[in-house]
């Protein structure tokens, strides 16, 4: 991997939709595999992350990876 694409935006993101609220929802920077990392999220960004993993199946769907442009 070259050191230019390790500095790309990310081209793909998680996304958890919510169960409830129609087009409301979470997305987050991910590879293609769905792996967030974590370490690199906004402090915000990491509590909103374990925050809707905590609720999938009761407020948030199971997340899906998407490409960022989505």
């Amino acid at each position: 991997m070259t050191n230019e694409s390790m500095h790309a935006a990310p081209s793909f993101q998680l996304r958890f939709r919510s169960l409830f609220r129609e087009g409301r929802g979470y997305t987050f920077p991910c590879d293609p595999a769905g792996n967030v990392a974590i370490d690199k999220l906004s402090e915000r960004g990491r509590i909103n992350y374990l925050f809707v993993r905590a609720m999938v199946g009761r407020d948030y769907t199971p997340p899906e990876v998407t490409p960022a442009w989505a």
